[in-house]
């Protein structure tokens, strides 16, 4: 399976790095498990991105060359001018309707609201911008005090390390409980199962 991570100026390190680290992980079990991920950066153009703290990334793909997705995961960070990005916006919107799943690590929410993929469905963001949320997208039914929020084919996940949570629970959704298990304990982490399922 193929996972793409939606990564643009200003995105916040960790919203990327936690889901790229629990995917890869995972791929060097998955076969026991009958499938196969393979994590992908992407980022607009392909051409290297600077994060938030000076963080510099070179993305595996762009929007133009990257394989088929069978996830789309949309990170957050300062996304404000991605707001306003049309083509970003549009592709998000293109890819969603292809992929399995479309999930979100903290403010990335922000931008599947704008792409108009969380219309009437329970979704949570991080817990500084929960009311933001809500106040710039009314018809959404904002969660908080949950690691991740899963509402069908979409999910999202609140900030920062709560993407890592949201990525282990999607091995688990894809694969098996046990490979996601096995996955948290390689990365050493403490997974919290604290989450919400509204289908």
């Amino acid at each position: 399976m193929n996972i793409g991570i939606y990564i643009y100026d200003y995105a916040e390190p960790i919203d990327f790095s936690g889901p790229y680290e629990v995917f890869a992980t995972a791929n060097k079990h998955a076969a026991a498990y009958g499938t196969h991920f393979v994590p992908y950066l992407i980022s607009e153009t392909g051409a290297p991105i600077s994060a938030r703290h000076g963080y510099q990334v070179v993305p595996h793909r762009s929007f133009d060359n990257h394989p088929d997705l069978d996830v789309l995961i949309v990170v957050g960070g300062v996304h404000k001018h991605e707001m306003v990005n049309a083509r970003a916006i549009e592709w998000i919107q293109e890819q969603a309707k292809q992929v399995k799943i479309v999930a979100s690590v903290s403010t990335g929410a922000f931008l599947l609201a704008q792409a108009k993929l969380l219309q009437d469905r329970r979704v949570t963001t991080h817990w500084q911008d929960a009311d933001e949320l809500s106040a710039q997208f009314p018809a959404l039914s904002v969660v908080k005090n949950v690691r991740w929020v899963e509402d069908g084919e979409v999910v999202t996940s609140g900030g920062m390390s709560a993407g890592i949570d949201m990525s282990l629970q999607l091995v688990s959704r894809l694969a098996k409980p046990s490979l996601a298990k096995k996955t948290a304990h390689l990365i050493d982490f403490k997974w919290r199962d604290e989450h919400v399922v509204a289908y």
